[in-house]
């Protein structure tokens, strides 16, 4: 019997604690911009909130319904990514086009919130990485 010690938990909570560092790197980029001013603040809020929340909807994708088959894993991990961009794709077109926020900011929100996806998942990984395989 095959045993893995990382769970659909931890996973979660990895991915949890990912939605939560984009966050904070949203909050602290529109921090920055508010002394441009406070609709330059809103605008990066916006886009670094359309990430966030973007990687909130795959982490529900790819972690909501527990443990299943390998196919169904990988169509939940699909679903999630397509739904995380779908909502990123929304928030953005919203705060563009619907809202009239300036466009740079937004996407530097944007940006700011996605390099922080890629950073916090090298450090987080690394540091909580327990997979291994007893056979």
């Amino acid at each position: 019997m095959l045993r893995v010690l990382n769970s659909a938990a931890a996973g979660r909570r990895l991915a949890l604690r990912v939605v939560v560092i984009q966050a904070i790197t949203t909050l602290l980029t529109a921090l920055a911009c508010l002394m441009i001013g406070p609709r330059t603040a809103l605008a990066a809020l916006a886009g670094g909130g359309a990430m966030a929340l973007g990687s909130l909807a795959a982490a529900w994708g790819a972690f909501g319904g527990g443990v299943v088959g390998a196919g169904m894993a990988l169509g939940r991990l699909l679903l999630g990514t397509a739904a995380k961009w779908l909502v990123v794709a929304v928030g953005l077109f919203l705060a563009m086009a619907v809202w009239r926020l300036p466009a740079v900011p937004v996407l530097a929100g944007a940006a700011m919130a996605a390099a922080a996806l890629m950073v916090s998942m090298k450090f987080l990984a690394a540091q909580r990485s327990t997979t291994r395989a007893n056979a």
